[in-house]
């Protein structure tokens, strides 16, 4: 497990932030959304790389923090003005927390596959409460018809509706995703939900409350997931009920492994490498007629990384520099 990034890979996320800055500067409207698609999903990643990775708990309902904070910051946004980001975020991370708390105080207490088998009821339960009920929609999703701002008394300082301030709104929480998670996991709190994956019965003889420790990092992803489908929630301005779906807790699950589990910025690569090749193999003007069986192309993409690569393109990230390390040593 990697905590303390080396000096290699600073200077490649130092690289991919400098590529992601540059690209509003293209003016291809497309490409700023799908870009900031992947950021957001980069950081939904991240956060459950938190609790696999480096707490050992494999949540198959990580969608339900992630689709209940886009579904929140629609049954508070107004249909006839744009909602004050300024307490419209704490809301949907208040609610996404109280969620994980509760889900997470009752599943932390299995393990194993009980542990995924119970956050995928209670994400599949929540699924089936929007999709059933008339509260948001029902099945055919909601809208939200003004994206959320910023507003001190009469002025507006910033305001989501623009494409490129989203975009890099998502870019700086991306990053402050990053370098939080990376502040706690070096904290002794990290070190110690590091250790309780290695050996939780050690950990456990040592004097340390294993079970609050594991729930308050499932609560810390639960928020992080809360704020990317809060971000999420704010690219088109519609919410589907699909959004707290299995499909979506296995999407992040994939982008985690594609990214190198324990990695903690693998996840958010992950991410852009599967929306990425997904859009190339969907290219007709690339591969013809075969883009009609892009999912296809796109497993046998997924299936040779987790092959070829040990622990994903994080994982290669990091053997590269270690080999730098030696060379020069």
């Amino acid at each position: 497990m990697t905590v303390i990034p080396s000096k290699f890979v600073i200077i490649v996320l130092c690289f991919f932030i400098a590529i992601l800055i540059f690209v509003p500067f293209t003016g291809d409207k497309y490409w700023i959304k799908l870009v900031t698609r992947m950021m957001v999903l980069g950081m939904f990643a991240m956060s459950l790389d938190f609790i696999v990775g480096y707490t050992g708990l494999v949540s198959f309902g990580h969608a339900a923090f992630f689709g209940l904070a886009a579904y929140t910051l629609h049954l508070i946004s107004p249909e006839e003005t744009a909602v004050n980001l300024l307490w419209a975020l704490p809301v949907c991370l208040l609610v996404s927390g109280t969620a994980a708390a509760i889900i997470g105080a009752l599943s932390v207490r299995t393990r194993g596959i009980y542990f995924i088998m119970v956050t995928l009821a209670f994400a599949q339960m929540l699924f089936y409460f929007f999709h059933d009920s008339d509260i948001a929609g029902g099945s055919d999703g909601a809208f939200i018809y003004f994206k959320p701002v910023i507003v001190l008394g009469e002025l507006t300082l910033m305001d989501l509706d623009g494409q490129n301030v989203l975009y890099f709104f998502s870019l700086v929480s991306l990053m402050f995703a990053y370098g939080f998670l990376l502040i706690i996991l070096r904290s002794p709190f990290g070190r110690v939900i590091q250790g309780i994956k290695v050996n939780e019965h050690r950990m456990r003889a040592l004097g340390y409350n294993t079970y609050i420790y594991k729930l308050v990092s499932f609560i810390i992803a639960g928020l992080i997931g809360g704020y990317a489908g809060f971000l999420f929630a704010c690219i088109d301005g519609f919410v589907p009920p699909e959004l707290l779906g299995w499909q979506e807790s296995g999407l992040a699950l994939v982008m985690v492994i594609l990214g190198g589990i324990g990695t903690l910025f693998g996840p958010a690569l992950g991410a852009v490498a599967l929306l990425g090749v997904e859009e190339l193999f969907r290219e007709r003007h690339i591969f013809g007629q075969l883009s009609e069986h892009w999912q296809i192309m796109l497993g046998a993409f997924v299936i040779a990384v987790v092959l070829m690569l040990k622990n994903g393109i994080g994982g290669l990230i990091l053997k590269i520099g270690d080999r730098l390390k030696g060379s020069v040593r």
